[in-house]
């Protein structure tokens, strides 16, 4: 569906992004930000799917900063070469790379962003920080604990798991009480119950998810 493109980021990094469009004219623009697995088939298909419901998508190469091309599956081992990865990522430059696919989808119209793991972190943090949103989705965001201080400029909803580890609920509705404007949907699942490739699969609370997930989207960016 989608093909690869480059983007340039404004201190002249260059990433990849899988892009897929949809079949009309778009009702906007969706950014999706990865796990901490890279842009791997889970996550294109994610961002086929928001083009098949008439967005033009674009999921950013977040890893590409410390080594491009980075896509893997879900083994333990994954998993820790994946939180390896991220932890040698700044902030600030991983903002940038946010702002770098905001630019290059804005002709679509409005842009919001979703983001799912590592990813629902970077949605929560773009909320604050990024230029030229207009809401965005984070799902189950690890970290997004350490930044529950964030100030979000654009409309937030949130994702979590009831059985979650990593925000634990407790973590995760202290950010909502700090945060009374953000919307905040508990599902009874795990860590990454959103993604058909892991064990934590969870097909009825991804399916409620991406419903709200899409209704949010359609008020807020078209």
């Amino acid at each position: 569906m989608g093909t690869m493109t480059e983007l340039t980021a404004a201190d002249g990094h260059k990433l990849a992004a899988y892009r897929a469009e949809p079949a009309g004219a778009p009702r906007g623009a969706i950014l999706v930000i990865q796990e901490i697995f890279g842009v791997n088939s889970h996550i294109k298909a994610v961002t086929d799917g928001y083009a098949a419901d008439g967005y033009l998508a674009i999921a950013p190469a977040m890893y590409d900063r410390v080594q491009r091309g980075y896509e893997t599956g879900y083994t333990p081992e994954d998993i820790q070469a994946g939180v390896a990865v991220m932890q040698k990522l700044d902030w600030k430059n991983t903002i940038a790379d946010v702002n770098a696919a905001i630019a290059a989808v804005q002709g679509a119209g409005k842009v919001g962003i979703v983001g799912y793991c590592w990813g629902g972190t970077v949605s929560w943090v773009s909320a604050s920080r990024a230029s030229g949103l207009a809401c965005a989705v984070p799902y189950y965001g690890g970290s997004m604990p350490n930044f529950a201080d964030e100030a979000p400029k654009v409309p937030v909803m949130c994702n979590f798991g009831e059985q979650d580890q990593s925000p634990t609920p407790e973590q995760a509705r202290a950010i909502l009480a700090r945060h009374p404007a953000v919307v905040g949907h508990f599902y009874a699942a795990g860590h990454g119950f959103n993604c058909d490739h892991r064990g934590s699969y969870n097909a009825e609370a991804s399916k409620l998810a991406r419903e709200r997930t899409l209704a949010f989207f359609r008020k807020h960016v078209g």
